[in-house]
């Protein structure tokens, strides 16, 4: 049975998958990564590369706690190897991670939490679930979907149009605006406020 997150449980690491290289920045399969460049953007935070976290890391207050944030730089499908690393040397567990990624099965301009599941096909997400189990939260980026399977791989390694664009940026704001709660583990409130806005 999967943890349900408590009251208690506050969030210390987010993860944002993305794809490494200048030739996938902007993809739609990179919206996880771009979701944990906006936040610490936002919070002035510099992500540095972290070898022993295979990945950019780096650190964030809120509401007077640590957060560490991480994009791991090898490709999706080995985005398990980088949160195992940072989890073990924070002693962090999985009930206490937030992974974002990109969502086939929403629209652009739509997010939402889950705690936890299975990883639905996602390649980043399932490397993770193999590397420190399945009962980490998620943050899922819509980002739409092509229309058939046979699209999907080359739909989520291009760049979205500018209108989805927007939208997909709109659903990232939006998220960390929601944040603060999630990390404090107020999980209803995080829900509520995200699930409402968009």
């Amino acid at each position: 049975m999967l943890a349900v997150p408590a009251l208690s449980e506050p969030i210390k690491l987010i993860i944002g998958l993305g794809n490494p290289g200048a030739e996938y920045r902007g993809t739609r399969h990179n919206a996880g990564a771009d979701f944990v460049e906006e936040l610490a953007g936002s919070h002035g935070v510099t992500l540095l590369p972290e070898s022993k976290f295979f990945g950019r890391a780096g650190r964030l207050q809120s509401r007077g706690m640590d957060v560490r944030l991480l994009i791991p730089t090898a490709f999706m499908n080995r985005s398990g190897q980088a949160v195992a690393a940072i989890c073990q040397f924070f002693k962090i567990d999985a009930v206490n991670i937030l992974v974002a990624h990109d969502e086939l099965d929403f629209e652009p301009g739509i997010a939402r939490f889950k705690d936890g599941g299975g990883h639905g096909g996602h390649n980043g997400l399932r490397d993770i679930v193999k590397a420190v189990g399945a009962d980490f939260l998620r943050l899922r980026l819509g980002i739409g979907h092509p229309g058939s399977a046979p699209e999907v791989t080359n739909y989520v390694l291009k760049a979205p149009s500018q209108a989805d664009r927007k939208l997909i940026d709109d659903s990232i704001v939006e998220s960390i605006n929601a944040l603060p709660h999630l990390v404090a583990g107020q999980w209803s409130d995080a829900t509520r406020q995200l699930h409402s806005g968009n």
